[in-house]
């Protein structure tokens, strides 16, 4: 009875058994799935046979029936709540005379059923888009037709194509929204003008990549004195102005409902889906050189020490007097009498003014202890048909910084002013770890016998510490990855929690307008604020779908169940971090498709590479030339067991003692590629020297009770080798006697017939054979 007890007791941070749980189904790959309760209470495992009614995406009610061992719930489906609606994209086959469509997500988990008439004008290898008209059943797969025909695989940008629709990328404006952006004017007009500050004289400039296409912020700098003594200030004037989006975007139109729908521009190789129409972000907002540009300004004094000591906030007119590359302005600083110079020689004074203040605050983020990890970013480059032409870092330089510090200082003030005005709006907040990834993180530095942790309290100090003192190390990148994961993910929330990888008490995101929606309403505020209003978001913004939740953290908020204003914040943020996330996906996806459309052009080949990730099924390994990574699987290692060690983070073999571990130096030859799971495979390459002391480490491992098979045929004639002169010393020891030695099994029956005296001599060979049988 006790037993039995103890088997229906649900954990204590699960479900009660028996109970029912509302939420959405995620599907596996390998058939099975889970459902992601809407209360926040840990994933429900549901098994293939479960899921075979159901698809990745669907709302539920399920029954927990059982817990496994671990304590985890498994549920049963009572009730289909919602299917999901959005078309499904994948590609359109022909087998055996049935016409099917294979899920470009595998999470689906089932193939679609196209009936014959159901094709339209697809042919069998297209891409398509599939609505289905009959949802799966235990008994039956899904039926479905097709709605919108893609193209060809190989097609260019088909890959793009895919992501936006396989993540329900929003990806076409509203013919409302595309009507209203018509009728904005072409050029600025008196109107827009009034209650402006006219800064079009101030040589301000925009510093962006070779490639940008909207430039959302323009910066200058002077030096700045005021007033005398001991009271004196000395330091520089600092003017970061961002293009006023909020002007043309106003609350409850339609180009603000296409705007908070997207939440978030989304950037692919050659392609971006801008979060807001052509004309406005690369047109009206764009602060284009030599035209005027109405923006938001943030104008600040730093001291000589990195301090901000006093801001203001106002709508102004600006002129962009240059537009430079991060390659043009590094040039500059590095040699102002070098041609970049020359052709910009009236502008050079404020850049290195700006170069000025940019080291000022640098060293006040030092002081501050803000986590500043050096990690290398890589640019895809492709050719005319959107392939894969190469892959190369993106080095970033005191241009790129120079920019960030900039903007890091106007987002602290935008954070600052809202919070002294008492009002709601949205806070990049970014927590530290929580307790248990912190005692994690403990215990791993105390592994690698560092000397180095952080306290049961962190400071973002202490991460910078661990990171600076670990940078030379060949295992550096494994260690800041640690760190990284240890932290929680940054978000938009109402409630003010400061920013800790920055160490800000209040961060919030006001400079890129044009691909933010946060920012966009951080800008709304601001104004509001400065003409003594309030701002208060409109009612539309809450008939948005509900984020799905998040493993490890609680529940989104309903938006039907937002009474209060800062309710109806946390909606809102919840929808621009989902939006974020979903982006950052579609990214993701897009170019690994892409590297291993690559990587099908090098299979056989070996590379040389480093181990960037040890798993418990294998090695992630980043090739040196190519910036691409894949996974050596476990199988792939060679004849021996290898545990994982989740303290160390790394792969130890049982006899031979050998370790992987992030930072060792492989050579590895691609070997498969996947395309449709995304996955590159690599197979471990060993040199004949390598090969040779593993197959002697493995026999000295094994014992002489277990010899090991030669690896060599040098090894197998070593071993005659051997064994003759073994021979050969045993007759020697023999000397001088003339009679030949005994065999020795012959000598071994002798002894064992003199202890036994009773035993008889003249047994029969079948005789020793059935007795050897039945020993």
């Amino acid at each position: 009875m006790k037993n039995f007890k103890n088997a229906i007791a649900a954990p204590q941070d699960g479900g009660a058994l028996l109970g029912e749980v509302e939420g959405q189904v995620q599907g596996h790959r390998d058939g099975h799935g889970f459902l992601l309760p809407d209360d926040g209470q840990p994933d429900i495992y549901l098994s293939a046979q479960e899921m075979h009614a159901v698809m990745h995406g669907d709302r539920l009610r399920v029954r927990v029936v059982r817990y496994d061992k671990r304590g985890r719930p498994e549920g049963r489906v009572l009730e289909i709540l919602e299917r999901k609606k959005r078309p499904i994209i994948g590609r359109l086959l022909l087998e055996s005379g049935i016409w099917l469509v294979a899920p470009e997500d595998k999470r689906m988990g089932q193939d679609i059923l196209i009936p014959k008439n159901g094709i339209a004008n697809a042919t069998a290898g297209q891409v398509v888009a599939v609505e289905l008209t009959e949802p799966p059943s235990l008994y039956s797969q899904p039926v479905g037709r097709v709605v919108e025909v893609l193209g060809e695989i190989d097609d260019p940008g088909m890959e793009i194509e895919i992501a936006v629709r396989k993540y329900d990328v929003p990806h076409r404006f509203s013919p409302e929204a595309l009507q209203q952006a018509a009728k904005l004017p072409e050029r600025l007009r008196a109107i827009d003008l009034k209650h402006r500050v006219d800064l079009r004289d101030v040589p301000l400039v925009t510093i962006d990549g070779e490639d940008a296409r909207d430039f959302d912020d323009a910066v200058y700098c002077e030096p700045h004195k005021q007033g005398r003594g001991k009271n004196a200030f000395k330091g520089w004037r600092l003017l970061v102005a961002i293009a006023d989006v909020s002007h043309y975007v106003k609350p409850g139109e339609p180009l603000d409902e296409d705007a908070y729908e997207r939440a978030t521009s989304v950037y692919f190789p050659r392609r971006v889906i801008p979060m807001l129409p052509e004309k406005i972000s690369n047109g009206l907002c764009s602060l284009i050189p030599y035209e005027d540009r109405l923006s938001m300004v943030c104008d600040m004094l730093v001291s000589e020490a990195g301090e901000v000591t006093a801001y203001q906030f106002y709508p102004a007119v600006i002129r962009s007097h240059e537009r430079f590359t991060y390659t043009e302005v590094a040039a500059i600083l590095g040699n102002t009498r070098g041609p970049e110079a020359a052709k910009r020689q009236e502008l050079v004074p404020h850049l290195l003014h700006l170069h000025d203040v940019y080291r000022a605050l640098l060293a006040q983020r030092q002081q501050r202890g803000a986590i500043d990890f050096d990690t290398t970013e890589t640019q895809i480059i492709c050719d005319d048909n959107g392939r894969i032409e190469k892959i190369v870092p993106r080095t970033r330089n005191d241009a790129h910084r120079l920019i960030e510090e900039a903007m890091l200082a106007a987002n602290v003030c935008s954070a600052d002013f809202i919070a002294h005005s008492k009002h709601a709006a949205l806070f990049r907040v970014h927590e530290g770890p929580t307790p248990e990834k912190r005692v994690a993180l403990q215990a791993y530095l105390r592994s690698l016998g560092l000397g180095l942790s952080i306290s049961d309290d962190p400071k973002p100090a202490e991460y910078q510490a661990i990171a600076a003192a670990t940078k030379e190390r060949p295992d550096s990148a494994q260690i800041h990855a640690m760190l990284l994961r240890s932290m929680q993910q940054a978000i938009y929330t109402s409630a003010n929690s400061g920013h800790f990888g920055l160490s800000y008490a209040a961060y919030t995101h006001f400079t890129s307008p044009i691909r933010r929606y946060p920012d966009l309403l951080v800008h709304r505020v601001i104004k509001c604020i400065l003409a003594g209003k309030r701002y208060h978001l409109d009612a539309g913004k809450m008939n948005v779908p509900m984020p799905a939740k998040r493993p490890g953290r609680a529940p989104p908020m309903n938006p039907a169940h937002a009474s209060t204003e800062i309710e109806r914040w946390d909606v809102v943020g919840a929808h621009c971090s989902a939006n974020e996330r979903r982006a950052d996906e579609a990214s993701r996806d897009v170019e690994a498709w892409l590297k291993c459309r690559y990587m099908r052009e090098h299979l056989g080949e070996e590379f040389a590479g480093t181990v960037s990730a040890v798993t418990s099924f294998g090695l992630f390994v980043q090739l040196d030339a190519l910036y691409v990574e894949g996974l050596v699987h476990i199988t792939e290692l060679g004849g021996e067991y290898y545990r994982f060690d989740e303290l160390r983070q790394e792969l130890r073999g049982e006899r031979t003692g050998i370790r992987y571990a992030t930072g060792a130096r492989v050579q590895v030859q691609v070997s498969r590629v996947d395309l449709d799971g995304r996955k590159i495979d690599f197979r471990l390459v060993r040199d004949n020297e390598e090969a040779r002391l593993l197959a002697r480490a493995m026999r000295d491992k094994a014992g002489a009770s277990a010899p090991a098979a030669p690896g060599s045929a040098v090894e197998a004639l070593e071993q005659v080798r051997r064994a003759d002169r073994e021979l050969k010393g045993a007759k020697r020891k023999a000397g001088g006697s003339k009679a030949a030695a005994p065999h020795p099994v012959k000598a071994a029956r002798q002894s064992a017939k003199a202890a036994k005296p009773g035993t008889k001599t003249g047994k029969s060979g079948a005789g020793e054979a059935r007795t050897r049988k039945r020993r």
